[in-house]
């Protein structure tokens, strides 16, 4: 379509059907629709764009939301993971140079050559080098690439703990896909690029549930033991029927000076599993670690005894969370969420960083959660990382408008967002 195309069908009741197919709350269809011009207004200034160039295409990826297994996918385990309706959108139309330009909404241009895309040290924790890993990778696995502009605009918020870079690895994966490879890029693969990308040109070693949860969409439970090939399971179960909402707060906790925190956790699993002669927690029978407590303590360290173990029992966690969403037993699937939070708060302890114990925004957060929800109004948990950041809780529906003013009082409005699980990973819209 060109511009002009393109605004007119965003005023059509067809897409209003689609935006609510997407988004899933018919109060959000108008701001949506807003939202796209807006976005494809700005492409079009930004880029010089004639009113009658066809080409213009727009494309959406969701932030992500962790349910169970926090720190278990990069020690190839279990997580049980979801898209919500949070996204971000890109206006793109391919075109014929050998340069990529990208302009997101509150950041400065990013100009590519598709000649000039070899790792450097230099560019690492840079938007520039995720950009250029997910070229390489995408290339490198036999896909066609090309250059193209875009302008993405993103209501996943970056530090929100919903996966805001996921989401724009998502992005990218699906802009090389749809507009020189027919969409005929799976999921899957997408995430396995995003995850390189992040690892090898970012320098961030994540684990690949945020890209995965983000590309492949839905409620899902993703077994890593393969990571090459892993395992996905979607489950359907409408949350708001059973009576809860998902609702998820952003803390306001700074994230300078965390990634030692956050790299300590896999590194110290990867400790215990090297004691056994092996890379990860999951090639280690949990019973051999039971066994050699004593001497674990001794070579590792408490913490890391602690960490294993905590991955071991959440594991099992989201194994019950799946069969309990599969039998419609809300109850036992928060009482293993509840379970899991308190895991990661004592053994896991990503809930705050001991390098500023005066700061303790998480806490904060899972504190008066807890006094708001009692012993029957849901449960909360860390969500994601942790150490900062957002804490999930699944409230019953009718105390959420009691638990969003408690905690939009403590960290500010707006702070306590309620989501929807969407069906979609990333996908073409238009």
């Amino acid at each position: 379509m060109n511009y002009s195309e393109l605004i007119d069908y965003i005023n059509t009741d067809e897409m209003n059907s689609t935006l609510l197919d997407i988004y899933l709350d018919k109060n959000n269809i108008e701001y949506q629709k807003e939202r796209y011009i807006t976005a494809i207004n700005t492409f079009k200034d930004l880029f010089d764009v004639p009113a009658d160039e066809n080409g213009i295409e727009i494309y959406s990826a969701p932030g992500r939301t962790e349910v169970g297994g926090n720190h278990t996918d990069h020690q190839h385990g279990q997580v049980l993971a979801a898209s919500i309706n949070d996204d971000a959108i890109a206006v793109v139309r391919p075109t014929d140079s050998d340069t990529i330009r990208i302009k997101s909404e509150g950041y400065d241009m990013l100009t590519i050559s598709l000649n000039d895309i070899d790792k450097k040290s230099s560019e690492e924790g840079t938007t520039l080098a995720l950009v250029k890993g997910i070229i390489f990778k995408t290339r490198e696995m036999g896909y066609k690439v090309g250059a193209f502009d875009a302008y993405i605009t993103s209501d996943v918020l970056g530090g929100s703990g919903l996966s805001s870079s996921a989401a724009f690895e998502t992005l990218i994966g699906n802009i090389l896909s749809g507009l020189y490879n027919s969409m005929k890029i799976d999921p899957v693969t997408i995430a396995i690029i995003g995850q390189y990308a992040e690892n090898i040109y970012f320098g961030k070693p994540c684990g690949l549930m945020d890209q995965m949860a983000c590309s492949v969409g839905a409620l899902c439970h993703i077994n890593f033991a393969d990571p090459s090939n892993p395992k996905i399971q979607r489950i359907d179960f409408d949350m708001d029927a059973a009576g809860y909402s998902l609702c998820i707060t952003d803390t306001k906790g700074s994230h300078a000076d965390l990634t030692p925190d956050y790299a300590a956790v896999p590194a110290e699993m990867k400790q215990i599993a090297a004691y056994f002669e092996r890379q990860v927690l999951n090639d280690v029978p949990e019973a051999d670690v039971m066994d050699n407590i004593a001497v674990l303590r001794k070579e590792c360290g408490d913490r890391a005894v602690l960490r294993a173990i905590h991955f071991y029992e959440d594991n099992k966690r989201v194994e019950r969370e799946c069969v309990a969403l599969q039998r419609g037993d809300v109850d036992t699937f928060l009482e293993n969420v509840k379970a899991s939070g308190n895991s990661s708060y004592k053994f896991l302890q990503n809930v705050f960083t001991t390098k500023d114990i005066r700061h303790q925004n998480v806490s904060v957060a899972l504190c008066i959660s807890e006094l708001i929800l009692g012993e029957d109004g849901g449960v909360c948990r860390v969500h994601g990382g942790g150490f900062a950041g957002t804490i999930q809780a699944f409230v019953k529906n009718e105390k959420v408008e009691e638990y969003k003013t408690a905690l939009d009082k403590v960290f500010g409005s707006g702070a306590c967002d309620v989501l929807k699980i969407r069906k979609y990973g990333g996908i073409k819209v238009i």
